[in-house]
């Protein structure tokens, strides 16, 4: 399957760089025609991930996060050279699956594309279509729960971390367990976007009554239980 990448970065040496490098990964690297109009180069890319800076001309990041959102669930990263965490998190409710702050070196940035890209495009194949967890359906293909007519549609972080917790029902599932399966090597990983994934999970499974099935085990890592 061929990759593209769309690649929203207004420094141009950060943008150079990243084109080559991927494109030494046969990724196709698509960036705007005019920061005023990203979705119009987005939709007519398709492509299957989106890394996104923050502060862009004429509007910033999360204006067009939420407006890839309203379209799409492409996977997006983010890069930042804001250091606060209400960035991250920020970025993180909005759908985001990862945030990378500069200056970051080329070779984190292309293990996180590629770990995003394979539990986006590859998990599914490996995994059953349906998974019934707690009287609720997990619907692999489609990547939503569904519970007595009510649905949540969740995103790639929230669905894998669900998966992996359902299929490992009542078993403690570690932390570190679940930074390696998400993002494959935890040392590109910031601790906190797995917390907030998981809050964000637990308020989306509070929709349907199931926010008190995943537990938190101190010092262990995370639990789903049968309630």
């Amino acid at each position: 399957m061929d990759m593209t990448v769309f690649i929203v970065e207004d420094d141009v040496a950060i943008f150079d760089s990243l084109k080559e490098r991927l494109g030494q990964w046969s990724f196709n690297v698509v960036g705007p025609a005019d920061f005023h109009d990203v979705m119009q180069t987005f939709v007519g890319a398709q492509p299957q991930l989106v890394i996104l800076d923050i502060q862009l001309p004429a509007y910033d990041g999360f204006h067009w996060c939420r407006e890839i959102r309203a379209v799409s669930n492409v996977p997006i990263l983010f890069l930042s050279s804001r250091d606060h965490p209400m960035d991250m998190v920020m970025a993180m409710n909005m759908g985001a699956d990862d945030y990378i702050q500069k200056p970051f070196h080329t070779d984190v940035l292309l293990a996180k594309v590629q770990a995003i890209l394979r539990r986006t495009y590859a998990y599914g194949e490996e995994a059953p279509d349906i998974l019934e967890w707690n009287g609720a359906v997990i619907d692999m293909k489609k990547g939503v729960i569904r519970l007595e007519g009510n649905e949540v549609e969740l995103t790639k972080n929230e669905f894998f971390i669900l998966a992996v917790l359902a299929q490992s029902n009542n078993e403690i599932v570690s932390r570190d367990d679940l930074i390696r399966k998400l993002w494959d090597d935890e040392r590109f990983v910031n601790d906190n976007t797995l917390t907030v994934n998981i809050t964000r999970l637990r308020q989306k499974l509070g929709e349907i009554g199931l926010d008190e099935a995943i537990v938190t085990k101190k010092g262990l890592g995370y639990m789903a239980i049968t309630l």
